[in-house]
C-alpha cells in the first residue's frame, strides 16, 4: 500500500515578494504545497492494518486459510456463526503407531496390516459417518418431524448454531493401495489434531494400526482452494482481485444462513 502514488500534498495560499527588482517589494499570492503532507515528514501513510485469522491451521496441517482484512474482521465473525462445513483430504500409513498420531512422531508399536482390504475400509468409514449424522441431529436442536426441519435440510442448513464437539458430515475413501490410503473428510468444528486421531482410531477398527500422513484443507466454508492465493502471489493487486471475487459468495452465504 506504502509503495502506491501518494496524494498531492495539500496547497496553501501564502503572500510571497514579487520577483524583479525595484525599490518596493510587492507582495503577490502563491500557491505552495504544505510541507506537513511531505513524504519525508509525514512518514509511511499505511502504519497499521487490522488483519484476522479464520479457521487456523497447525504447523503439521496444509491448505485454504482465511485471512479477514478491516471490515473483513467482522465478516470472519460473521461467517464463524455460521457454522459452514470444512473439507480436508487426510493421509493415511497403516502397519505403525506414533505418540501424537502422525508420520514424523515418536514410534510406538508396529503391526501388521495385509489382512485389510479398501471395503472393510469402507465398512468402517459407514459406522463413523452413520455415528456422526445421529450427532448432527442432536446437536441442531431440530424436531426432524417439523416443516422447519423439511425446510433446511432443503438448503443444506441442518447443522449445529451453537459450541458442540467435532462432527463428521461425510467421510469417503478417495485411495487405497496398502499400506497407503487417502480419505476426504468433511466436517464441523474439528481441529487438525482430531482428524489425525481419527485415523489412528480407524487404524485400531481394523485390527492394526495407523499414522496420519498428511492433512490439507481443501474447503472452509464458502472458500476454496481455487480462491487461496499461493506465496509467490502475495501483492496488492492480486489480493484485491480475491477479495472482489469472493465478495459475492460470501455476501451470498451470509443472507442464506444468517438472514
Amino acid at each position: 500500500l506504502n509503495a502506491l502514488p501518494g496524494r498531492a500534498p495539500r496547497q496553501r495560499i501564502r503572500f510571497l515578494p514579487a520577483p524583479g527588482g525595484g525599490g518596493a517589494v510587492g507582495l503577490v499570492p502563491t500557491r505552495v504545497p504544505v510541507l506537513a503532507d511531505h513524504p519525508l515528514v509525514r512518514g509511511p501513510r499505511f502504519r497499521k492494518l487490522k488483519i484476522g485469522a479464520g479457521h487456523r491451521l497447525d504447523v503439521k496441517a496444509s491448505g485454504v486459510f482465511v485471512l479477514g482484512i478491516g471490515h473483513g474482521n467482522k465478516l470472519l465473525t460473521d461467517l464463524y456463526n455460521c457454522h459452514l462445513t470444512k473439507v480436508y483430504t487426510v493421509g493415511g500409513l497403516f502397519g505403525k503407531a506414533t505418540d501424537d498420531f502422525s508420520d514424523t512422531g515418536k514410534l510406538i508399536e508396529k503391526t501388521t496390516f495385509d489382512h485389510i482390504t479398501r471395503e472393510k475400509l469402507e465398512r468402517i468409514l459407514a459406522v463413523v459417518q452413520g455415528a456422526n449424522q445421529k450427532a448432527l441431529l442432536l446437536y441442531s436442536n431440530i424436531d426432524m418431524k417439523t416443516q422447519e426441519a423439511y425446510e433446511l435440510a432443503v438448503k443444506g442448513l441442518i447443522r449445529p448454531m451453537g459450541k458442540s464437539p467435532p462432527i463428521i458430515t461425510a467421510v469417503r475413501c478417495l485411495q487405497f493401495a496398502l499400506p497407503e490410503f487417502q480419505l476426504e473428510i468433511h466436517c464441523l468444528h474439528e481441529t487438525q489434531q482430531y482428524l489425525r486421531k481419527m485415523v489412528h482410531e480407524i487404524g485400531l477398527e481394523l485390527k492394526s494400526s495407523a499414522v496420519c500422513t498428511q492433512v490439507r484443507r481443501i474447503r472452509d466454508g464458502v472458500f476454496t482452494v481455487d480462491d487461496a492465493l499461493p506465496r509467490t502471489q502475495w501483492n496488492l493487486q492480486s489480493i484485491q482481485e480475491a477479495i472482489q471475487n469472493c465478495q459475492l459468495k460470501v455476501e451470498t452465504e451470509l443472507e442464506k444462513t444468517l438472514g
